[in-house]
């Protein structure tokens, strides 16, 4: 009995993809902080991290210049491990306390990053990609899509202006586009839970449709 009003009371888990430069980072701001206004409880996720296993898994994967030789099948797993920890960790929990948890990324990145831009088998991706968050997967995905060079442009010029060294965002043209069209076929694959949104629209108007969807699949969201 116990566990069967856990499962009612789940709260919706949505996840925000695309490739870098799509804006991804401002809408999820923007979303989090009307939810809050409408008084509701907010978990805020990002890939890889979350968990002191996962800033540390971040850290290696993203900002460490001697991991830039790192292979795309330890890639992987590492950001497999940092998944796994943040579901089972946070993610779950969090859920079935009635939270909203909004994700900044999750397992359709490693499909399209390391399965399609990194060329590995698509199988044992999937299989991966399943162990790691068990039955935990989002209701709803919001895909941030944009041309690849554009978002390309974007994603360096904000590191630049950093001055931080990003090894994911330090790949050719070429990779981008790979994993854009990734997203896209996935798109295909699973029409019910992922929703492509323009984002080469104005920040007012992308966040204007993740409300409109939001509104139609959760009667308790009002903006």
């Amino acid at each position: 009995m116990h566990r069967c009003k856990q499962t009612m009371n789940k709260a919706p888990f949505i996840s925000f993809e695309g490739s870098e430069g799509c804006g991804k980072s401002t809408q999820i701001a923007r979303l989090v902080e009307i939810l809050e206004k409408q008084g509701r409880e907010v978990l805020l996720t990002r890939e890889p991290g979350g968990t002191v296993v996962g800033e540390r898994i971040r850290d290696l994967l993203q900002y460490t210049p001697e991991a830039v030789g790192m292979s795309s099948e330890a890639e992987l797993l590492l950001f497999a491990a940092s998944r796994a920890q943040l579901v089972r960790e946070v993610i779950e929990p969090t859920l079935q306390q009635g939270k909203w948890v909004i994700a900044d990324r999750f397992m359709d990145s490693t499909t399209v990053y390391q399965g399609l831009g990194r060329g590995l088998d698509a199988q044992a991706v999937r299989s991966i990609n399943e162990f790691a968050v068990g039955e935990v997967k989002p209701d709803l995905t919001f895909l941030l899509d944009m041309d690849a060079k554009q978002g390309h442009a974007r994603a360096q010029a904000v590191s630049q202006a950093a001055g931080q060294f990003d090894r994911m965002e330090d790949q050719e043209l070429e990779f981008f586009e790979r994993v854009r069209q990734g997203y896209l076929d996935l798109v295909k694959e699973e029409k019910e839970r992922i929703v492509v949104i323009d984002a080469a629209k104005s920040i007012e108007e992308v966040s204007h449709c993740i409300q409109d969807v939001l509104k139609d699949r959760y009667h308790e969201f009002s903006a």
